[in-house]
């Protein structure tokens, strides 16, 4: 059983000193509780309702930056095989080009860094759209993709990383608040549980908490097993935590006879579905 931890959180806006102090102090105690994975927020180290790209400009780092090797120490300190820790950051790429990236970080360091191919609406004013899919790495914990926010929204990005054999999908957002009707669940939690569901892989989707600039979050954190269901929410500036057993991702049988990769008719459709795997 893999314990994964998803820590939600309400990074300050502009603030990066306080961000990597609240973002490490979080992980640090997710490890204490026993976190073999902790997921961090979306641009958890620069807050997201930027005004200007010299705000942007202000809070963007490397993955040489402190807070990696910080986040790092921290995963070390976990029994076992080590702790992976996924978090998001406002990228400084090269020249004055940024990006909105998660990093994948363990005892060793970071191991891969992945930029947002999805951009969500105002975030096409200050970064660039990556041009390489979602990874997935190995890790202590399994095999561990990454999807930003949007990126969830999109079925090609979830299919091609159950293809590519992810055990577990972690996902740094920010989900605003939308209106839903009274009882329904977050229509971002619904497509998370969906993407679950028809590729047999689990997904921890780690949204933020708080009011910035007046933009409210949805704040619901959700871990989700790979049946499909939720297994573990969260309330704002609370974590969220389950034990899952991302061994059986692997096996994506239904039934004997019903097998959600083996009775894909890619002879049918693969030539229609431009950019997704065969």
């Amino acid at each position: 059983m893999v314990r994964v931890t998803c820590c939600q959180l309400s990074p300050r806006i502009g603030d990066l000193a306080a961000n990597v102090e609240l973002s490490t102090a979080a992980v640090r105690t997710a490890v204490a509780a026993g976190a073999d994975v902790v997921v961090l927020p979306e641009l958890v180290t620069s807050g997201y309702v930027f005004e200007s790209v010299d705000e942007v400009a202000g809070t963007a780092i490397t993955p040489a930056h402190a807070v990696f090797e910080r986040w790092s120490n921290a995963a070390a300190q976990t029994r076992g095989a080590g702790c992976v820790v996924i978090g998001g950051f406002c990228e400084h790429g090269a020249g004055d080009v940024f990006y909105n990236s998660a990093a994948v970080v363990d005892a060793s360091g970071v191991r891969v860094v992945y930029r947002k191919t999805h951009l969500w609406d105002r975030e096409k004013l200050w970064f660039r759209a990556g041009d390489i899919l979602p990874p997935v790495v190995d890790t202590a914990a399994g095999r561990i993709g990454v999807a930003i926010c949007y990126d969830l929204e999109f079925p090609e990005v979830t299919r091609h990383l159950a293809l590519a054999d992810a055990d577990l999908v972690a996902v740094p957002t920010n989900w605003p608040l939308v209106e839903r009707p009274a009882g329904e669940r977050p229509p971002e939690v619904v497509i998370a549980m969906a993407a679950a569901r028809v590729n047999r892989m689990a997904i921890a989707c780690c949204d933020r908490a708080g009011t910035e600039r007046g933009q409210e979050w949805t704040s619901a954190t959700t871990i989700i097993g790979f049946d499909g269901w939720p297994v573990a929410t969260s309330g704002p500036d609370q974590m969220a935590t389950a034990d899952l057993d991302l061994a059986a991702a692997r096996d994506k049988r239904l039934t004997d006879l019903a097998d959600v990769f083996g009775d894909r008719r890619v002879d049918l459709y693969a030539s229609t579905m431009d950019g997704v795997d065969s």
